[in-house]
């Protein structure tokens, strides 16, 4: 039987398998059009029922990684598709290049939102903000979902083409006059919830990295409060250390 214990996480134990089987294909361990380990074999080794099984192995289907076949087998169709993942951006310049090909579509836009209880808040709160909710995409996959708030004393220099093609940090990066004092941005790696799920088309409890963005302008006031969650496995953070 494996080592992994699949009862330490609240995240369900399909999906739990079915990251550990997608990272056994992109590692090589299972190759390409070669054969994988029986149902049965699975359930063994991980000591889960082989329905478990069968819904991880359903959720790589989905994901066109693997291929089953009547009284053949199951094998390896594909590895991860590399170009879906986003490279999310540790410094001020990098932040402000938005995804490759991808596209951003608004959900909602609301005026005059009055903010409070605002996590990892710096500076103070302005009065109002204007609030998007904004989904992004590339390659027909929606790989991120945001909100974001923005002074709502800002709206008059963000244009309707702005709110559909720049990054939040760009939205407020291009105001002119306008100075920044500080910038922050907080990482947390949690599971997708129902809203986030359903949004993002992704499992229940998978995982997603939660992206928190605030930018403080000279007279103290959070001009910006963004918050970003990307599907777990699209996601790539680089960060340099020397």
């Amino acid at each position: 039987m494996s080592g992994v214990d699949l009862n330490r996480s609240s995240v369900s134990r399909y999906i739990q398998l079915a990251t550990l089987f997608r990272q056994r294909i992109d590692s090589g361990q299972w190759k390409v059009g070669a054969q994988i380990p029986t149902v049965e074999e699975l359930s063994s080794e991980y000591g889960v029922a082989r329905a478990t099984i069968r819904q991880s192995l359903d959720q790589l289907e989905r994901d066109g990684l693997i291929e089953r076949f009547r009284a053949k087998g199951t094998f390896v169709r594909g590895r991860s598709q590399p170009e879906l993942w986003c490279t999310v951006g540790t410094d001020w310049s990098g932040l402000l290049q938005p995804t490759v090909d991808a596209r951003i579509e608004v959900l909602t836009d609301e005026a005059n939102v009055e903010l409070s209880d605002v996590p990892y808040l710096i500076g103070n709160l302005a009065p109002a903000y204007r609030r998007l909710q904004r989904r992004h995409w590339r390659d027909d996959t929606a790989f991120l979902l945001t909100e974001v708030c923005i002074d709502e004393r800002l709206r008059q220099y963000i244009t309707a083409e702005d709110v559909v093609t720049k990054t939040a940090l760009r939205l407020v990066h291009d105001i002119p006059n306008l100075q920044v004092a500080d910038a922050q941005q907080t990482l947390i790696i949690s599971t997708a919830d129902v809203e986030t799920a359903s949004a993002l088309d992704m499992p229940l409890n998978a995982p997603v990295a939660h992206v928190y963005r605030r930018v403080v302008d000279v007279d103290g006031f959070a001009v910006l409060i963004a918050k970003g969650i990307y599907q777990g496995h699209l996601v790539r953070f680089d960060i340099k250390l020397r």
